[in-house]
């Protein structure tokens, strides 16, 4: 590529560059999970969210992005600590409920206690139980740092969001080769 071709590419539309950006981003395979608190008062709040990832080991540190737009928004602004559940592929229905505002979110068929009291999607493939580490403005996000402080393990097939969908993950038809 030339000097002018860089040019051309820089000078391309902000909304050109959103909707790209966007349909690339659904390209993007993510893991499905629920993050809930509670507020000063004990009211539990919590959100569905596909921007989460480990960032350390050693500490346990996680993260997980949250829209500037969020109900949930103030309430996570605020707290001490987060619980995330990690979701399987049976809990879409429950993983929508979460993503949609004014919804009955915290059920209490759903919904168990962390060790340290705080909300959390029973029957998860995982949860963990957060500290507040770190929180981070990032364009129209908080990047919000969690400290692992108890992992509640389980076990089944995780929920996946791709292409704007929820999908189910394909096993192999044939075994893995063994390593030589």
């Amino acid at each position: 590529m030339n000097r002018t071709d860089r040019r051309a590419v820089a000078d391309v539309e902000p909304t050109q560059v959103r909707e790209g950006f966007r349909a690339a981003m659904a390209q993007l395979a993510g893991g499905v999970v629920v993050v809930t608190t509670e507020d000063a008062d004990g009211r539990p709040y919590g959100f569905t969210a596909t921007s989460f990832c480990s960032v350390s080991m050693d500490p346990a540190l996680v993260l997980v992005c949250l829209a500037e737009t969020s109900s949930s928004y103030e309430a996570f602004m605020d707290c001490r600590g987060f619980a995330v559940s990690l979701l399987g592929q049976e809990q879409r229905a429950l993983a929508t409920r979460f993503a949609t505002t004014g919804a009955d979110k915290f059920r209490a068929e759903d919904t168990v206690t962390t060790p340290r009291l705080l909300p959390a999607v029973e029957g998860a493939l995982a949860v963990l139980d957060c500290d507040v580490h770190a929180r981070h403005p990032a364009g129209d996000h908080m990047i919000l740092v969690g400290a692992v402080r108890h992992v509640l393990p389980g076990r089944g097939e995780p929920l996946v969001y791709h292409d704007r969908a929820f999908q189910q993950l394909r096993r192999p038809e044939h075994p893995r080769l063994p390593r030589p």
